[in-house]
């Protein structure tokens, strides 16, 4: 097996126009563009006819994530202007808890504008009148890569941080979409399907599901389920060093329920096609992989919560465990607990082996990704097939783009 440490990233490089660039989505979700690959062939279809490219009986699984409203601009007392964009919950580190707090609450944040914010606090007024809050910000201490501790309080009762975080921010379109966000991307930039908030970051794949597609699924008997993932600002970062090895991936907080594990098993045992929508939950069912690996060499137990590291997959083993051992010794570790809760920081590249997934329904990435990387362990050098066919047939990239239906290469 290619050791992806080994990989020089420019060798997963292609040019991309920037007018190929989706800036804003299709009017009607399921109108973009399909590209389906399967047994080294591209051909073009519309998403609103995926039901027709998958076998009866496939189970499609989905990451339920919402998109926060993550950034927060405000004025400082001396004039300058203050963004806040909060990356993940720091106290309490659980997202729900720490949503529901109605009296102060910790977030890992990077801050625009942190030079001019000399000392003490920051305050934004939310609202008016007798329904007015004042949110005050503290930077308590710098972490890695600029990012600080910033702790949010506000003495009105009744008032939950969640709350306060939908009024007052805004949602956080990807940088190289290169304008603000507008009305329309309050809809379009959350899956229709989005439900656990914690994201700062769409899972793009999904935008493009309407009910109409999901009653085409159900019909041929495909199956549809749900894992969460909540996608973080580093699935923008782009790989700056030179071999991979050098490069740190992101971590990510997952939650899996106990029930979707013993699916997957049976749809693994009876030799149904299993299908990632997106990345995030494709990064999420190989992690759920891992942890069941960890399970059998380790002993892990109930109380151990999933941490699956970025080279994990590449450590030399004494023995090769199948996927349906792994999910298996998962659902016992598990016992009665109904989620598998945790961490990922996988990292998937030209060389990774696939154990749960046959294929993966995806947007176009950009170059030098670590996403470009997942795709190119997917389908191997036909990667470059697949994204020169996608701009010479005029496909759209990105977040706001069309969509692609992978199959794995065998």
């Amino acid at each position: 097996m290619q050791d992806p440490r080994e990989i020089t990233i420019e060798e997963y490089d292609y040019d991309l126009p920037d007018d190929r660039v989706a800036k804003y989505p299709l009017a009607e979700r399921d109108a973009s563009k399909l590209l389906v690959y399967k047994g080294h062939e591209c051909q073009e279809t519309r998403f609103r006819l995926l039901a027709d490219q998958l076998p009866e009986g496939s189970l499609l699984v989905f990451n339920d994530t919402r998109v926060i409203h993550a950034r927060l601009s405000l004025v400082l007392e001396n004039g300058s202007p203050l963004e806040i964009f909060c990356l993940e919950p720091w106290r309490p580190a659980e997202y729900q808890l720490n949503f529901s707090s109605e009296k102060s609450v910790d977030w890992v944040c990077l801050v625009g504008g942190n030079r001019k914010w000399k000392s003490g606090l920051a305050q934004l007024k939310i609202g008016e009148g007798a329904e007015a809050v004042t949110l005050h910000l503290a930077r308590k201490e710098r972490r890695e890569e600029g990012s600080f501790i910033i702790s949010f309080s506000w003495e009105q009762a009744g008032r939950s941080f969640g709350e306060l975080l939908a009024t007052a921010g805004l949602i956080p379109l990807p940088p190289y979409l290169k304008r603000a966000a507008e009305a329309e991307d309050e809809e379009r930039y959350q899956t229709i399907y989005a439900r656990e908030q914690g994201s700062v970051a769409a899972p793009t794949a999904g935008l493009h599901f309407t009910e109409a597609v999901f009653e085409d699924l159900a019909a041929k008997n495909i199956r549809c389920d749900y894992v969460t993932l909540h996608v973080g600002a580093g699935t923008f970062k782009p790989v700056k060093s030179t071999v991979l090895g050098e490069h740190d991936m992101h971590r990510e907080t997952i939650l899996v329920k106990r029930e979707l594990i013993a699916l997957l098993l049976d749809q693994l045992k009876s030799g149904q096609p299993i299908l990632a929508v997106g990345t995030t939950s494709l990064r999420t069912l190989e992690s759920i992989y891992w942890y069941g690996c960890q399970c059998i060499s380790q002993g892990r137990q109930a109380a151990d919560e999933l941490s699956v590291g970025q080279w994990e997959p590449y450590q030399p083993r004494q023995e090769q465990i199948s996927a349906p051992e792994a999910l298996q010794a998962a659902l016992d570790a598990m016992g009665s607990q109904p989620y598998l809760q945790g961490q990922t920081q996988i990292l998937i590249g030209p060389g990774y082996q696939y154990r749960l997934i046959d294929g993966l329904i995806t947007n176009f990435h950009q170059p030098r990704s670590t996403l470009l990387l997942l795709v190119a362990a997917l389908i191997g050098d036909d990667w470059r097939k697949v994204y020169a066919y996608a701009l010479a047939q005029n496909f759209r990239f990105l977040s706001y783009g069309d969509s692609s239906l992978l199959w794995r290469k065998t």
